[in-house]
């Protein structure tokens, strides 16, 4: 845990942040908090004595102008970051997300394709992987002409209350889902400013963020026409998916034969993610739905986009699922 010093530098910092945020009419940088006991392991690498930030990134879009169903007295609390430590790997970590958003990386206008991608991160519903599972990715898919947008879903077991004791909040089944289809309408309904084709709006969700990507893949609907919402009469379909080593119900499901073409990936050696993945592949099948899905042999749980990781082939993944855009037709212009 950092020592004083280091929190009262942090606290600072954070002021700085938030009144330059404030200033420029963005959205406030999350508030530093000390590592938890339960985001550290014995023996992992040192934890950085200066505070945890995002990555550059631009400003969010809240999925809801007055807060989302359910949580607008809470809208306004800001989010939190701090660190994870793990046996080879420290990183960022943010949580208490009170009001859910997207933040958007749009291609440059000669390179865009018109295809855009929800990026749900993962963090076991405690917190969300911003970086390696966020804006990492986003950055990586804007580079090549596809739009990203990080989605900051609520969190079912957030961090913030399992720190102070406090009952949890919110459900896996319910705040998470709910996020990732506002996320397709929304998306769908600015797809014309935003330069994208609103039939190529898609969703990859990463270990925990494979539950709002499958909402958005089976558990959709068509919009309500009679909405005075005009996001609300948009479709919360999404146009294709991918399962990153993701979250699957635990159960019999069954997947409509309407459901979009999907993309499966995971290593071996992850084989909690791995099996269930595999036995996806067969429902999509069945329901005749096009899939593909990559098991590599080593990669573990959580690799995202790492770069101290090049030798392994499985860091090259996102390059596979770049290829199977274009293969279903995602990148066509």
């Amino acid at each position: 845990m950092p020592p004083k010093s280091i929190l009262a530098r942090c606290a600072i910092f954070l002021t700085a942040m938030s009144a330059s945020s404030l200033s420029n009419n963005l959205p406030a940088a999350p508030v530093f908090v000390p590592v938890l006991p339960s985001n550290t392991v014995p023996n992992g690498p040192a934890i950085p004595t200066t505070p945890a930030t995002e990555s550059a990134h631009p400003a969010s879009i809240p999925l809801w102008p007055e807060g989302a169903p359910g949580s607008e007295a809470r809208k306004d609390e800001p989010e939190q970051i701090s660190y994870r430590q793990e046996a080879d790997i420290v990183f960022p970590i943010v949580f208490n997300i009170q009001n859910p958003s997207i933040t958007p990386f749009l291609p440059a206008k000669d390179k865009a394709t018109g295809c855009a991608v929800i990026i749900a991160p993962g963090g076991g519903h405690m917190f969300h992987t911003i970086d390696r599972e966020g804006y990492d990715v986003a950055r990586w898919l804007a580079d090549r002409g596809i739009a990203a947008f990080v989605l900051k879903y609520r969190l079912a077991r957030d961090a913030a209350n399992m720190a102070s004791g406090k009952p949890q909040p919110y459900r896996t089944e319910k705040e998470p889902r709910a996020d990732a289809l506002r996320a397709v309408r929304l998306i769908r309904s600015r797809a014309a400013e935003w330069g994208l084709n609103p039939d190529h709006i898609g969703i990859l969700g990463f270990s925990a963020g494979g539950v709002p990507a499958f909402a958005a893949a089976l558990l959709f609907d068509a919009g309500n026409p009679a909405a005075t919402d005009p996001v609300e009469r948009q479709s919360s379909r999404a146009d294709f998916h991918a399962m990153i080593y993701a979250e699957l119900p635990r159960g019999d499901y069954e997947v409509p034969k309407n459901a979009p073409p999907g993309f499966l990936l995971a290593a071996y050696d992850d084989s909690p993610k791995a099996a269930p993945l595999a036995n996806y592949l067969l429902k999509l099948k069945t329901a005749g739905i096009p899939a593909e899905l990559h098991i590599y042999t080593h990669g573990g749980h959580g690799f995202g986009v790492r770069g101290d990781r090049p030798n392994l082939p499985i860091s090259s993944w996102p390059f596979r699922f770049e290829e199977w855009l274009g293969d279903i037709g995602m990148l066509k212009k």
